[in-house]
């Protein structure tokens, strides 16, 4: 009976908005690969809730995927709520679109998700629907409220992760313009906070394989991405999202066409981007600005960079939350940290 009142109390307490929140609350993300549930049966107890990147939709409102049992069971053995990710495959715009315009696609996408619920007892839905187009604003709050409305009166709750606009207008440059047009102007913030039990904003991929090396989430730019969210979204339905992928730089050639080599990047574990540094004898040199470490080095000839995220960068992104008085955090990806941003998060 204890715990049935617990879970009660704790339905009870997400539908409110955590308006009256002791501690930020501690979301993970979870891909469906060993060292992220290694992670998981190491650290449950510091998880309050697990969003595995299980579900897809098609045009059709067809859905499909499934979450680890595995995940489930321990879920339900330490009372973690489980709220898995729904998102359109390869981040397909055109899909997107096709789903957005047909009642019947949504319809059925909508009822999917609500089965799923019931049928593995999860706590809700988040949405993570990107390459949106700025065409689609409309139809995309329509189908979130659609989906906010059935889920809600099933008791269950939906969040949504959205991409990351540090200010309204596009920007100064034709990539910011390509960004504004097809990954932000899309969300409108207002429409979403009103249906949404909570937003996790994707402050991270700052910088990314499409641009030169930098943080993947530099201080002020979190920052200026969390005031602006502010303006649209109330902070007790704000998550802060913090990346603990490190990313590194490289030359790569692409195959696709003939002798054409281009910068690239790829993420990195914790460890991984450890051993890089060592491999090259590179040391990492802080940057307090922006609150990252970060080095280079040599590889026969070409400077590779390596953008590290560890405790110390996650300490500093994690502060922000009480600054501002946000719900929480939302952690990408479970399995790629560094082990000590636990004793950051732990109660």
């Amino acid at each position: 009976m204890k715990n049935v009142l617990a879970l009660i109390a704790f339905g009870l307490f997400m539908r409110l908005g955590c308006i009256v929140q002791a501690q930020p609350e501690r979301l993970f993300y979870y891909i469906d690969e060993e060292n992220s549930y290694e992670s998981v049966v190491e650290n449950i107890a510091d998880i309050d809730v697990l969003a595995p990147a299980a579900y897809s939709a098609d045009a059709d409102g067809i859905v499909w995927g499934q979450v680890d049992p595995r995940i489930l069971s321990l879920a339900a053995q330490h009372e973690v709520a489980v709220m898995p990710l729904i998102f359109n495959p390869g981040f397909d715009q055109a899909s997107l679109s096709a789903l957005l315009a047909s009642d019947e696609a949504r319809a059925r996408a909508v009822k999917t998700m609500v089965d799923e619920c019931r049928k593995f007892d999860y706590a809700g839905i988040q949405f993570d629907f990107e390459n949106l187009s700025i065409n689609d604003r409309d139809s995309f709050s329509r189908f979130f409220k659609e989906a906010a409305d059935a889920l809600h009166a099933d008791g269950r709750l939906i969040s949504i992760a959205v991409v990351h606009r540090p200010e309204e207008s596009p920007g100064p440059t034709k990539y910011f313009k390509w960004l504004y047009r097809n990954w932000r102007a899309g969300y409108d913030l207002n429409a979403i906070a009103e249906s949404a039990d909570f937003v996790s904003v994707m402050t991270y991929s700052q910088h990314t394989r499409r641009t030169p090396p930098g943080p993947n989430a530099s201080i002020p730019w979190m920052i200026r991405n969390v005031e602006y969210f502010l303006e649209h979204v109330p902070p007790e339905k704000l998550s802060l999202g913090i990346a603990v992928t490190s990313q590194h730089w490289s030359t790569e050639q692409d195959d696709q066409y003939v002798a054409n080599a281009r910068s690239w990047s790829n993420s990195l574990s914790h460890s991984e981007a450890i051993g890089l540094a060592e491999r090259y004898e590179a040391s990492f040199n802080w940057l307090d600005d922006q609150g990252v470490a970060y080095t280079f080095f040599d590889n026969a000839g070409l400077f590779e960079w390596v953008f590290l995220e560890d405790a110390r960068s996650f300490r500093r992104k994690f502060e922000l939350v009480g600054t501002y008085g946000l719900r929480g955090i939302s952690v990408w990806v479970i399995g790629y940290e560094d082990p000590e941003i636990w004793s950051v998060v732990a109660r």
